[in-house]
């Protein structure tokens, strides 16, 4: 797997490139940059590229990316590892189906890569995940403490980021090149967009978008039953490990000094809702 990562670094930039000469080759039509709403928050976001494209984009890009594990049977292949990583998925997506009802749509789905040497996990539109046995193993983590890392990536799925992303991606490769924007948005606009969305999970989030998944995912896990205090446990694990060298995690999730004494503010806040959610019964969302 350390092969394979490293050659998705390597690729990145070339990914890059690709994407806007995939875009241009196909007659790039899309509208005048502007922002919406974010579902969740209530944020502006540019928006080039919208949601439910970027669903569609994600939804190839998925495929793509989880290939080459598959072909060589690590996906999936420790029963009880996948057993652990679905029964905590599937009760914080429940959860953000309450934040976001019409998500109970979306087709969420997570994988568990054996690759025990990467310590890291993503989240693409549409609630397409992965998480890879390194970082489970690695820290050693908790339920509670894998439940946080769930969250924050269900929570980045939730806030519309791979469309933010993907537009910011495609306006800096525009205003580059000075492509003129002009038209409606089509289909033929998306025209290798499944590379958008590869490149999309490959650039580090803001620190607004990171902000977001930190207080959203911490919300979410503390509603499906697991203890916020241990979002801060798990950034601890995360900076000791990245003395050693900086887990792959970091490179797209950057962590501030200040994250950890954030997080702790936040688990106060939230620790209402895990008490309650510790006294009732808590539903789970189904999850391939």
């Amino acid at each position: 797997m350390r092969a394979l990562s490293k050659s998705w670094r390597t690729a990145r930039g070339r990914l890059a490139s690709l994407f806007l000469t995939v875009l241009i080759a196909a007659g790039l039509a899309v509208a005048i940059p502007g922002c919406t709403t974010n579902p969740v928050t209530g944020r502006s976001q540019l928006m080039l590229v919208s949601e439910n494209q970027a669903i569609d984009a994600s939804r190839s890009a998925y495929v793509e990316m989880l290939a080459p594990a598959r072909e060589e049977g690590r996906i999936n292949a420790d029963p009880a590892m996948t057993a652990r990583v679905q029964g905590i998925t599937e009760k914080v997506v429940a959860q953000a189906v309450k934040y976001r009802p019409e998500t109970a749509d979306w087709d969420w789905e997570i994988a568990v890569i054996e690759a025990p040497d990467t310590v890291n996990a993503f989240a693409m539109a549409g609630g397409k995940m992965a998480i890879y046995s390194g970082i489970i193993e690695q820290l050693k983590l908790t339920d509670d403490e894998l439940a946080q890392i769930i969250g924050h990536e269900i929570a980045h799925a939730l806030s519309a980021h791979t469309a933010e992303k993907m537009s910011v991606a495609l306006a800096s490769n525009l205003a580059l090149t000075g492509y003129a924007l002009s038209g409606d948005r089509s289909q033929l606009a998306l025209t290798g967009a499944a590379l958008g969305a590869v490149l999309a999970v490959q650039l580090p989030h803001s620190r607004g978008m990171e902000s977001e998944a930190d207080r959203i995912g911490i919300e979410l896990a503390a509603r499906a039953g697991y203890n916020p205090d241990a979002a801060a446990s798990l950034w601890r694990k995360m900076a000791a490990q990245a003395n050693g060298g900086q887990p792959e995690f970091l490179s797209t999730h950057p962590a501030p000094d200040s994250r950890q004494r954030e997080l702790t503010r936040l688990a106060d806040q939230y620790r209402p809702l895990y008490d309650e959610a510790r006294r009732g019964s808590v539903p789970t969302h189904p999850v391939n």
